[in-house]
């Protein structure tokens, strides 16, 4: 079948149905989307007719073009909800508006929230963990994989093409340039966004992600089809392997320089610290300016690195805003096993330091502090760039092995 009418062959009888987003500019209304963003879903044509998820409701009219096209005027039979966030739900009231004898598939807790969200309550089929289901002609067998990211998460595995159905597990940024399968795309950027999404989206339940990957590795797959990003048919394992990667939180080494400052004095520390970093054999040092930059490429950059330094000024007795909103986000994503060295500057106000160590004190052994802590009062002064390259030097050490 020809792609020219946005439906792609999967296989002779599965279909992409999905649908590229680039005009929202911030995903969940927090992160932004250079790339866009696609919504995927698939049908199922056979015996019986099976839709895989929806798409944001927005794209409800040439998604619902798409599906009756395919089923040439027979019934959907069942809609398999693998997740109720509204970007894969979206459209479910207008399935229900056009197929009203369509039966849904979920868990206990998707019951619940079809309920809430769409006060849907009849052709309810409820599956648990290994349900194994006869849809006609096609067997699935489902898993439920809670807070990766929502607790009603679960995937599908059509056990009839070896096909998992994999959710916002896999899933990444960016709509699709063209081709939707893992051989047709620029994989470099692929994967960047990837762990963007992991990152941003999916890192604070690293712990409940690793027991999905565990019913993943059980399973015998040929293709990988998840709600977001490219279709994985020419290497699924590959796509398995980085997020076993991202969620046990390996590094690659190197070191991020994160600063806030208002004038510039925080500024100069920041670049000594990465100049004699870089002196001291750091081959990847990363600088950002917490005010200009996109706060989820810093936390993805952090995550992949084995050492970060926070420079930051204070700002009306407290720290600098732009940096107290990336030490929120990273408490909550629960980050472990990295080396963390501080930079503070004030004028009459300590409290830049205090917050610095305060977040180091709450993640309990999760960031090990590297000395000395700089303080600089105003400007830097010759000993203050002297305690930098000492921190430098002892990042560096720390990191060594990473």
């Amino acid at each position: 079948m020809s792609s020219n009418n946005g439906i792609v062959s999967i296989t002779d009888s599965v279909f992409w149905i999905g649908e590229n987003d680039r005009e929202t500019d911030k995903f969940e209304g927090l992160w932004s989307l250079p790339h866009g963003v696609v919504y995927n879903s698939y049908l199922l044509r056979g015996e019986k007719n099976i839709l895989i998820d929806t798409v944001k409701s927005p794209f409800s009219g040439d998604f619902m073009r798409k599906i009756s096209f395919l089923l040439e005027g027979r019934p959907l039979d069942y809609v398999i909800v693998n997740h109720m966030e509204p970007d894969h739900s979206g459209s479910l009231c207008a399935i229900r508006g056009f197929y009203p004898d369509v039966k849904i598939v979920g868990n206990a807790k998707t019951a619940e929230m079809l309920k809430n969200f769409f006060r849907i309550e009849d052709n309810v089929v409820t599956v648990g963990e290994g349900t194994a289901v006869d849809f006609g002609s096609r067997k699935f067998v489902f898993a439920l994989v809670p807070m990766v990211h929502w607790p009603e998460s679960m995937v599908a595995y059509d056990a009839s093409d070896k096909i998992l159905f994999s959710s916002d597990v896999f899933g990444g940024f960016g709509a699709t340039e063209g081709g939707i399968f893992d051989d047709q795309t620029d994989m470099s950027l692929v994967e960047s966004e990837m762990m963007r999404y992991y990152v941003n989206i999916v890192g604070r339940f690293s712990a409940p992600a690793l027991k999905a990957l565990a019913k993943v590795r059980t399973l015998d797959i040929d293709m990988i089809c998840p709600a977001h990003g490219p279709i994985w048919r020419q290497d699924p394992d590959h796509v398995i392997s980085l997020y076993e990667k991202w969620s046990r939180q390996e590094t690659d080494g190197g070191v991020v320089v994160a600063y806030g400052t208002m004038y510039g004095n925080t500024k100069v520390a920041s670049d000594a610290i990465a100049n004699a970093l870089a002196e001291r054999g750091v081959s990847r040092v990363s600088v950002y300016d917490m005010v200009r930059s996109d706060l989820s490429e810093v936390a993805t950059d952090i995550w992949g690195s084995a050492g970060l330094i926070l420079a930051s000024c204070t700002y009306n007795m407290e720290l600098f805003p732009p940096m107290a909103r990336l030490l929120r986000h990273l408490e909550n994503k629960n980050m472990k096993g990295r080396y963390v060295g501080l930079c503070g500057t004030y004028s009459w106000s300590e409290a830049s330091m205090r917050e610095l160590s305060a977040f180091v004190d709450r993640s309990n052994g999760g960031w090990n502090l590297v000395e000395p802590k700089i303080l600089i009062k105003s400007a830097p002064a010759p000993a203050d760039f002297e305690h930098c390259g000492l921190l430098a030097s002892n990042m560096a050490e720390a990191i060594k092995y990473k």
